[in-house]
């Protein structure tokens, strides 16, 4: 059952409602009912806001992991230079040329176990995470050793 109401609006108002329900071909007191619904319902800006806010949490989130994976690589990459600087001695001139083609064989093997690795979906990270997770076989192995 539909309840009636009588109201005023202003000249400039009345004219916007009759032009927009004439353009729509709609009644003036749907469009009055659907704008009062819009007003009293929670606002769309809220629900807006607390969707953006949710989308924000995530990708924050996201990010997080993303600094977090880059941490640890650079770290890995740090441990490795510095390990291999200090622990390879240098050449003489007359081994080098051999030591520079078995250094590219190297880096072509090195290229297709990395293409291999990332084609199966591992990741250092997750490796680092099971490592270091307390009751971890490798955990206990380091503790161990």
């Amino acid at each position: 059952m539909r309840t009636k109401h009588t109201f005023r609006l202003p000249p400039d108002l009345a004219s916007q409602l009759a032009d927009y329900a004439a353009r729509k071909r709609v009644p003036q007191a749907l469009v009055v009912e659907a704008a009062l619904a819009s007003h009293l319902s929670p606002d769309g800006a809220d629900r807006l806001e607390a969707a953006l806010a949710r989308r924000l949490d995530r990708m924050t989130r996201q990010m997080e992991m993303i600094e977090r994976h880059v941490t640890i690589s650079n770290e890995a990459l740090a441990v490795f230079v510095r390990f291999w600087l200090t622990s390879t001695p240098a050449l003489p001139d007359t081994a080098l040329a051999a030591a520079q083609t078995k250094g590219r064989e190297r880096y072509d093997g090195f290229v297709e176990a990395l293409g291999r690795r990332l084609a199966r979906g591992r990741k250092l990270a997750d490796e680092v995470s099971q490592d270091i997770a307390p009751g971890s076989e490798q955990g206990r192995a380091d503790k161990s050793s």
